[in-house]
């Protein structure tokens, strides 16, 4: 995963497409405003393992979630290991 500041996202680079998440930043939360897969990769996970890295990246740098997007929101109530960060 790549954090690509210039854009304000995460990007996970897929069989040549880009998987991406929106994000802004806060002192002690990280805010999830969308998550996107082109529609070649929707179904195969890749938005899976992406926020699976975002997950580990919130936690790595003691910060909270806050997902506005529904998938974000979704994914992160679904696992436990993770369901701790949502703000």
């Amino acid at each position: 995963m790549r954090d690509s500041v210039e854009q304000s996202r995460f990007e996970l680079e897929v069989d040549g497409q880009i998987v991406f998440a929106n994000y802004r930043r806060h002192p002690d939360v990280l805010v999830i405003t969308y998550v996107y897969a082109p529609p070649q990769l929707r179904g195969t996970g890749a938005a899976d393992r992406l926020m699976e890295q975002v997950a580990r990246k919130a936690r790595a740098d003691s910060v909270r979630v806050k997902a506005l997007c529904g998938y974000a929101w979704a994914w992160l109530r679904r696992q436990p290991a993770h369901r701790d960060l949502l703000d």
